[in-house]
């Protein structure tokens, strides 16, 4: 099954180089050179990756001219899901997060919705937009319950961290 993993969204120098913006999980596995993905009906394989100011930057075998790739602009890439990007019980694809409504547990009330997960090295955050921005790092004291059935997540924050 193939999924979208990202958005080419321009070029870094003449090469061919791409710049890949993505909110995927696993972005090194499904990057890493030797992965084929699919843009606009054509297959790719990946020879080099490197992350650069929040990019994800590509080069596919080839591809030496900006020229062969410049009519891939704006484009979604496509990859497979494999083995190696399923998950345990209580992990979760970005794409099952992103837009799930946040509620305070204890009363219900609606804060907004999951707009963007970020990672910061030692646990993910979610951003919820609302009346206001939040930011809620994804552990079970702070995010109890994702039901993603029922499209929420129910979150019990610490004072302070809801204005």
């Amino acid at each position: 099954m193939k999924i979208v993993i990202g958005d080419l969204v321009n070029f870094h120098g003449i090469r061919g180089e791409v710049k890949v913006l993505s909110d995927s999980d696993f972005a090194e596995i499904r990057f890493k050179p030797g992965s084929v993905v699919e843009i606009d009906n054509i297959e790719y394989t990946i020879s080099g990756y490197r992350k650069h100011k929040g990019f994800h930057l590509l080069t596919f075998e080839g591809i030496i001219n900006i020229n062969e790739v410049e009519h891939l602009k704006g484009k979604p890439i496509y990859g497979e899901v494999t083995e190696e990007n399923e998950l345990d019980e209580d992990e979760y694809h970005y794409k099952d997060i992103i837009g799930l409504e946040a509620r305070l547990l204890e009363t219900g009330e609606v804060l907004g919705k999951v707009t963007s997960i970020v990672e910061t090295g030692a646990k993910d955050v979610f951003v919820i937009k609302g009346k206001q921005e939040i930011m809620i790092p994804f552990v079970e004291e702070f995010i109890p319950i994702v039901d993603l059935e029922k499209g929420f997540i129910q979150i019990t924050p610490i004072e302070g961290m809801i204005e």
